[in-house]
């Protein structure tokens, strides 16, 4: 029992820790107010120690569907700039509010005109990220939300309850971007279900923010970088 126990924690620590680090790093950075150019590269670091001291066995995974899992990550690009070129309604009261905040980037002019803040503001979106929020959304609590020995449940499991509330959760992590986060959690879980393999997950993530990165950086749409 003792032995079982030990290793529900350990992989438990490995699906958790990084997310829970990363989001802690990020409030604590906004309520010191202390500027990104300082607090991105220690969350960026520390965060990718976590990583490889708990979960360094869950990253190096292959993809089981390599293309196929760029294709789903641009498509989730797609959605996520499409509904704001087209119809312009992001001001709405119900998008930002005391709840949900103000679809305004932090980034202060400067750094925008940074090469070395940019490189890791990039790196971290693209390869840090994905793997973080994979392993805690669709890794672990989309398993745990079926049986909270979730060891036991396959990736890919599908049940109502564990698919739309990891899609409702998701979306409230994008704050005034709630609307096409729920839609890229619709995705990501359905690609979950489709191919059953988490790593195809993390790349058609990493695909959505990098094309992201590359729409931001071109059109200077800083926005969509909260």
């Amino acid at each position: 029992m003792s032995i079982l126990s030990n290793s529900h924690r350990t992989a438990t620590i490995a699906y958790i820790a990084p997310f829970l680090v990363y989001v802690s790093l990020m409030e604590l950075g906004r309520a010191t107010a202390f500027p990104a150019g300082i607090t991105l590269p220690i969350r960026f670091l520390f965060v990718l120690l976590v990583l490889l001291v708990t979960s360094r066995t869950l990253v190096f995974r292959r993809p089981s569907f390599p293309v196929a899992s760029l294709a789903v990550g641009i498509g989730v690009f797609l959605i996520w700039i499409a509904p704001d070129l087209q119809f312009h309604y992001r001001d709405h009261w119900l998008f930002q509010n005391r709840i949900f905040g103000s679809a305004v980037s932090s980034i202060a002019p400067e750094l925008q005109r940074s090469g070395g803040f940019l490189a890791i503001r990039i790196l971290s979106s693209t390869a840090l990220v994905p793997v973080v929020e994979e392993l805690f959304w669709r890794g672990w609590l989309m398993r745990w939300l079926i049986d909270p020995s979730f060891q036991k449940v396959p990736l890919g499991k599908y049940t109502p309850l564990a698919f739309w509330g990891v899609a409702l959760l998701f979306a409230s992590e994008h704050g005034p971007y709630w609307d096409v986060g729920l839609a890229a959690g619709i995705v990501y879980n359905w690609w979950l279900v489709r191919c059953r393999n988490l790593a195809d997950c993390i790349l058609a993530h990493a695909a959505t923010n990098a094309a992201l990165a590359v729409f931001v950086l071109l059109s200077g749409q800083w926005q969509y970088w909260l």
